[in-house]
C-alpha cells in the first residue's frame, strides 16, 4: 500500500545586479536595481508568486479541505521568506493557512540556501539555526526533518542530521548510491544510529516537474488517472512514492496552459480511489515505515543535472574561484560585527549565484539557460566578483 509523499522546495535568491567595476567603492546595494527588470528581485518574487505560489496554495488548500487524507510538506528558504514578507505578504499568509491545517509540514534547511556544509560547518550550523528561528517565528513550528540545499547529501550530512536530533533527512534516489534497490522504501544513512533517509523517486518526480509538457515524451500527455496507476503499481513493491520537486513546477516551470494545475487538482481523488493508497508528510513517512537497509553515500549526490553531483555549482574554474573567495571572507565578515555587512555576505553564499556561472551544455544546457537571468555565465561571474571586491573594501 504505497503512500504518496509530496515535498516541495520553495526558494528565490537575492540576485546580484549587473554590478560594474566602476561601482566598486561607491555602490553597496548589490541585489536590487529597478532599472534591470531581469534582475529586480521584488519584481521576480511578485511575478512567481502570482503565477505559481498563490494559485498553487489556493488549490492545495482546496484539496486539503476536500480530502482529509491529503498531506504535503514544504521547505521554504529563509531568503524566500524574507522577500515574501517584504514584497508579497499575502502570499506568505497563504502559506500560513496551509500550515494551520495541521496537514502541511515544514522542513529545516539553510537560511540562505547555501552550500556551506561543504565549505564551512560552523557557518552551515549558523544558517540552519537562523532558518529554524525564522520558521518558528512565521509558522510556529519546529522542523524535525532536514533537507540540504539542492538535496546535496553524503554520509557526513546524514551523520550530522542524526547527531542533531532530526527524524529524517532527504536525498536523491540516484542509482550511484542505491544500486539495485528501490527509492520507494525508507533507509538509514551509513553509520547513523537513529535517523532515517527518504529518497526521491526521481523518475516519477521528474515526469511531473520536467516532462509534463514535453510533447515528444512517449507518455505525453500525462494525466492524473495515468499517474495514479503508476502510483498504484508500486503496491507490493514499495512503501512510499516520494515526489520531491521545486514548487515553481506549478505555474512557472510548467505554465498554467499546460494543464499542470488541473493535473494536481485531480490527482488526490485518483490516487485515493485505490483503497490501499494514502498520503503522508515527510515526518509521517519516517515514523510509519521501517528501515529496509543502510545506504552508503561517500560522495555528494544532488538532484541536479544528469550527473546528480555538485558540478552544477562547482564544475568550472569560475565557480570554484567564486566559492573559495566568498568563504575566504567568512571570518573577516563575521569579525566586523556589522549586521548589514554580514547579511550581505551571507546572501552572497546562496547557491544560485554559482549555478548562474555554470558552463555546461548538451543535455543540461537548456535547463541552465532557463534559470539564468544573465546573458552568460561569464557576466554572472564578473558581477559577482566585482561585488566581492567592494565587500572586501567595506570589511577592511
Amino acid at each position: 500500500m504505497p503512500a504518496v509523499c509530496f515535498y516541495f522546495q520553495v526558494h528565490q535568491p537575492y540576485r546580484v545586479k549587473r554590478y560594474r567595476v566602476f561601482d566598486v567603492g561607491h555602490d553597496h546595494n548589490y541585489f536590487n536595481d529597478e532599472s534591470e527588470t531581469d534582475l529586480n528581485n521584488a519584481r521576480i518574487v511578485r511575478k512567481v508568486a502570482g503565477k505559481s505560489y498563490q494559485p498553487a496554495n489556493a488549490l492545495l488548500l482546496e484539496l486539503l479541505n476536500r480530502h482529509p487524507e491529503f498531506k504535503v510538506s514544504f521547505s521554504l528558504s529563509g531568503v524566500l521568506l524574507e522577500q515574501l514578507e517584504k514584497y508579497s505578504p499575502e502570499t506568505l499568509d497563504s502559506f500560513r493557512r496551509l500550515v494551520d491545517t495541521g496537514r502541511v509540514s515544514i522542513l529545516g534547511e539553510t537560511y540562505h540556501h547555501s552550500l556551506a556544509f561543504f565549505y564551512s560547518l560552523p557557518e552551515f550550523e549558523r544558517q540552519v539555526k537562523l532558518h529554524r528561528e525564522k520558521v518558528k517565528e512565521i509558522f510556529g513550528v519546529k522542523p524535525t526533518v532536514f533537507r540540504n540545499t539542492e538535496l546535496a547529501y553524503n554520509n557526513n550530512l546524514g551523520l550530522w542530521a542524526d547527531k542533531h536530533g532530526y527524524e529524517a533527512v532527504l536525498a536523491e534516489g540516484w542509482g550511484r548510491i542505491l544500486g539495485w534497490r528501490s527509492p520507494n522504501f525508507v533507509y538509514r544513512p551509513k553509520g547513523a544510529k537513529r535517523i532515517k533517509l527518504l529518497l526521491k523517486n526521481y523518475k516519477m518526480s521528474d515526469d511531473v516537474a520536467f516532462r509534463f509538457s514535453e510533447k515528444t515524451w512517449l507518455e505525453w500527455p500525462l494525466t492524473a488517472p495515468k499517474f495514479s496507476q503508476w502510483v498504484s503499481a508500486v503496491n507490493g513493491t514499495g512503501d512510499l512514492v516520494n515526489l520531491f520537486m521545486d514548487y515553481e513546477t506549478f505555474g512557472e516551470h510548467q505554465w498554467e496552459d499546460t494543464g499542470i494545475f488541473n493535473f494536481l487538482r485531480q490527482l488526490p481523488s485518483e490516487v485515493l480511489a485505490h483503497p490501499d493508497n494514502s498520503f503522508v508528510t515527510v515526518e509521517e513517512a519516517a515514523r510509519n515505515y521501517p528501515v529496509r537497509d543502510e545506504v552508503d553515500a561517500p560522495e555528494v549526490v544532488t538532484w541536479a543535472d544528469t550527473e546528480r553531483d555538485l558540478s552544477a555549482w562547482t564544475g568550472n574554474d569560475l565557480q570554484t574561484s567564486a566559492l573559495n573567495t566568498i568563504y575566504d571572507l567568512e571570518l573577516l565578515a563575521l569579525a566586523s560585527g556589522d549586521p548589514v555587512l554580514i547579511d550581505s555576505w551571507r546572501r552572497l553564499t546562496t547557491s544560485d549565484h554559482f549555478y548562474y556561472m555554470c558552463t555546461k551544455w548538451f543535455a543540461d544546457g537548456d535547463v541552465h539557460k532557463y534559470f539564468n537571468p544573465y546573458d552568460s555565465p561569464y557576466e554572472a561571474f564578473i558581477a559577482f566578483m566585482n561585488v566581492l571586491t567592494d565587500l572586501r573594501l567595506r570589511i577592511k
